[in-house]
């Protein structure tokens, strides 16, 4: 449904430390650089880019949204988890865990990244 998703941040290589820890607990790769000084993530035929904002102003956070990022175990869930806290990341919400709804139980993890944007990893359980 998606081509990608873009974030944006006040200190780029605050963002590449924190999202190249948490994309790579994911199985993805450190961020390529383009020319025009965003990161990129490729993964799993997905796009995640982070960039300062083209109009100059501070970048914030969108209150209420949530960017979620597909995991394949429980395991992993704890692992981005614990790679966005060791790296200027915020734990928020529950602590990670089992999760009951209208798509079925779901493990899940919420930390926010340097700038205030809310992260989610999933598991679906089945």
């Amino acid at each position: 449904m998606f081509s990608h998703i873009m974030v944006g941040s006040n200190d780029i290589d605050r963002s590449k430390k924190f999202y190249d820890a948490v994309i790579g607990a994911l199985g993805g790769n450190p961020a390529i650089v383009d020319d025009k000084g965003r990161l990129i993530y490729m993964h799993n035929d997905s796009l995640f880019l982070v960039t300062t904002p083209i109009d100059g102003q501070a970048a914030t956070h969108a209150n209420g949204g949530t960017i979620g990022f597909a995991c394949s175990s429980q395991e992993q869930v704890e692992a981005m988890h614990a790679a966005g806290c060791a790296n200027g990341g915020t734990t928020c919400e529950d602590p990670p865990g089992v999760r009951e709804g209208g798509f079925g139980a779901m493990y899940l993890c919420y930390v926010r990244d340097p700038d205030g944007n809310k992260l989610c990893g999933l598991f679906r359980m089945g």
